[in-house]
C-alpha cells in the first residue's frame, strides 16, 4: 500500500528505476503511517477531501464569480446542456428541488424511529420521532439530483447535519444513506443524521456547488447551486474583463485541458471523485465502496499509464454533458489504444493500427460493446444503483471484487 502511494507520486514526474521507487517508499514509511491514521473519515455520500486553495478554487475573498449566465454569452455551446447535467445539479436549493416537489410526503421507519419528509409551500420539513421526542428541521439543501439518490442537509442545534436517510430513484422512496450502518440507531439524534464539522461542510459544498468556499471559510451567501463553469475554470470576472479589453494573450481563466494526464484525472477530477492517493491513504475506503471512486479505479487498472492522455477522465467523458449511457459509445474510445478484432486475422490491419498508436492487445472475444465486459456495473449494497467500475480488466465469473 505504501509502495503504491510512492509510485503514484514518482510516476507523475520522473522516469526512474524500480530501485529508486523502493528507496523512496521506505523513506516515506514513518510519515505516511502517521498520515493514514489522521486522514480516516466516514465515507458517506457527500464527504470528500478538497484542497483549501487550488487554481480553480482560489482562496482570495475578493475573487468575483459571475455565474453561468455570464459565461453562456460567449460559450453558448458548452453552456447549453451543462446546467442540466448531474454535475450541474449536484446541489439544489429546496425550493427548486424536483424530487422534493414531486414527492410531497415520504416516510421511512427504523425500529422505534419514524422519519418523514413533508412538503410545505417551497420548503420541505425533515422530521424524526421516537413517539415521545421529536427532531424537526427544514431541509436547507439537496445533494445529488437523483440519478442514484439524493441526500439532505439541515441545521440542528446550530450545526450542519447530513440526513441519515436519503431518497433513491430505483425504489422511489427513502432508505439509509450510503455509508451509514443499517442497524437501529441508538438515539434520536443519531437517527436524525450526522453532525458535520465546518471543515467537512466546506469540502462537501466545494464539490457540490460553486463559490461556496473561500480558503478555509464557508460562505453560503455567495453559493451558486451545482457545479457550474466557474467551479472548474475558476472565477470569471477577471476573464470577462480581459476579453472585453481584448487581452487575448492572458485570458485570466483556468483551463483544465492544459493539465497533463495524471494531474487532470487525479488532482483535478480526483479532488471530488477521489484520487488514488486519497483512497490508498484512507483506511476506511476499502473493498466494494471504492467502485464509486472513478479516478482511483482507473488508476488501479492493470495497463493504466498515468502519462497517457487517452486514459484521462475527459478522454471518454465530455464534462459539459452527462456521460453517455450507451456502451457502444465508448467503443471508439477503447480503439484509440487497442487493436481491432480484425487485426487478429490480418497482419496488414494489425501493422496499420500499430502505426496509429493502437498497440494494445485486440479482444479475441468480441468486436464491440467493450465496456459491457471490461468495465462492469457493480451495485454497492444499499445504494440501489449500479456504478460503472472504472477498473478496466478481464472480468471472470465468480471472482472476488478487486478492491
Amino acid at each position: 500500500m505504501l509502495l503504491s502511494i510512492a509510485s503514484l507520486k514518482i510516476r507523475r514526474r520522473l522516469q526512474i528505476s524500480a530501485l529508486l521507487i523502493l528507496v523512496i517508499a521506505i523513506i516515506l514509511l514513518l510519515s505516511l503511517d502517521r498520515r493514514l491514521n489522521l486522514q480516516a473519515q466516514v465515507p458517506t455520500m457527500s464527504s470528500g477531501e478538497v484542497p483549501i486553495s487550488t487554481p480553480w478554487r482560489p482562496s482570495k475573498k475578493n475573487t468575483t464569480y459571475t455565474g453561468p449566465k455570464a459565461c453562456a454569452k460567449c460559450h453558448a455551446e458548452e453552456s447549453a446542456k451543462q446546467h442540466l447535467t448531474a454535475m450541474g445539479r449536484a446541489l439544489e436549493p429546496v425550493a427548486t428541488s424536483e424530487i422534493l416537489r414531486a414527492n410531497r410526503r415520504m416516510t421511512y421507519r427504523s425500529g422505534p424511529y419514524a422519519h418523514e419528509i413533508v412538503r410545505r409551500g417551497d420548503q420541505s420539513l425533515y422530521t424524526v420521532t421516537d413517539g415521545v421526542n421529536t427532531i424537526s428541521e427544514p431541509i436547507l439543501y439537496t445533494f445529488g439530483q437523483g440519478k442514484a439518490g439524493q441526500t439532505y442537509i439541515f441545521r440542528h442545534d446550530g450545526a450542519f447535519y447530513e440526513s441519515r436517510i436519503s431518497f433513491y430513484k430505483d425504489i422511489q422512496g427513502l432508505d439509509v444513506t450510503i455509508g451509514y450502518p443499517r442497524d437501529i440507531p441508538p438515539s434520536l439524534d443519531v437517527a436524525a443524521g450526522r453532525r458535520i464539522s465546518m471543515d467537512e461542510a466546506r469540502n462537501c459544498f466545494s464539490c457540490h456547488a460553486t463559490a461556496a468556499a473561500y480558503g478555509s471559510q464557508l460562505q453560503l451567501d455567495r453559493l451558486i447551486p451545482g457545479v457550474t463553469c466557474e467551479a472548474c475554470h475558476g472565477p470569471g470576472a477577471d476573464h470577462i474583463a480581459a476579453m472585453e479589453s481584448r487581452h487575448f494573450k492572458d485570458k485570466r481563466i483556468f483551463n483544465p485541458g492544459k493539465m497533463d494526464a495524471d494531474e487532470l484525472s487525479q488532482e483535478f477530477c480526483g479532488s471530488c471523485h477521489r484520487s488514488a492517493e486519497q483512497v490508498i491513504s484512507n483506511k476506511l475506503l476499502r473493498g466494494l465502496i471504492t467502485v464509486r471512486f472513478q479516478p482511483y479505479r482507473m488508476f488501479t487498472s492493470r495497463a493504466h499509464d498515468p502519462a497517457d492522455m487517452r486514459l484521462t477522465c475527459t478522454a471518454c467523458h465530455n464534462p459539459h454533458e452527462d456521460p453517455s449511457p450507451e456502451p457502444a459509445y465508448y467503443d471508439a474510445k477503447c480503439f484509440t489504444c487497442h487493436r481491432s478484432f480484425e487485426s487478429l486475422k490480418s497482419p496488414v490491419i494489425a501493422k496499420t493500427e500499430e502505426k496509429e498508436g493502437r498497440i494494445d492487445k485486440a479482444c479475441p472475444v468480441a468486436r464491440n460493446l467493450c465496456v459491457s465486459c471490461h468495465m462492469p456495473k457493480v451495485e454497492f449494497p444499499g445504494s440501489h444503483f449500479k456504478f460503472t467500475d472504472h477498473r478496466i480488466r478481464i472480468v471472470r465469473t465468480g471472482e472476488q471484487f478487486p478492491g
